[in-house]
């Protein structure tokens, strides 16, 4: 039983390490290859580019593929009265700034 969850645990680390060399190699040979000639910039090392993979994944949420708690869909925690005054809500907020002025008329 022991033996099992160590060879687990190892699997993780070593398909963590994979995924994180593959991404930042890929990452690194296409600022590499696209930067320097579209913006003149600096071309980056192997950690740099593994540290601009980690901040883009910070600040765009990469983890999209992963489940976000277990929680219902926004429109199911809406009782049908609330769901509707939204609906009504933003169909005022979003209808074309013309419709605003044909009603004036």
């Amino acid at each position: 039983m022991r033996h099992n969850w160590m060879a687990r645990v190892f699997g993780i680390l070593l398909f963590l390490l994979i995924a994180v060399a593959g991404f930042g190699e890929a990452v690194l040979q296409l600022w590499n290859l696209l930067m320097p000639a579209i913006f003149g910039l600096r071309p980056i090392g192997f950690w740099q580019a593994v540290g601009l993979l980690a901040l883009s994944w910070i600040l765009f949420g990469g983890w999209r593929g992963f489940p976000r708690g277990r929680g219902r869909h926004w429109k199911e925690k809406m009782t049908p009265e609330e769901r509707a005054r939204f609906v009504e809500g933003m169909k005022h907020r979003c209808r074309p700034a013309n419709a605003e002025a044909d009603a004036r008329s």
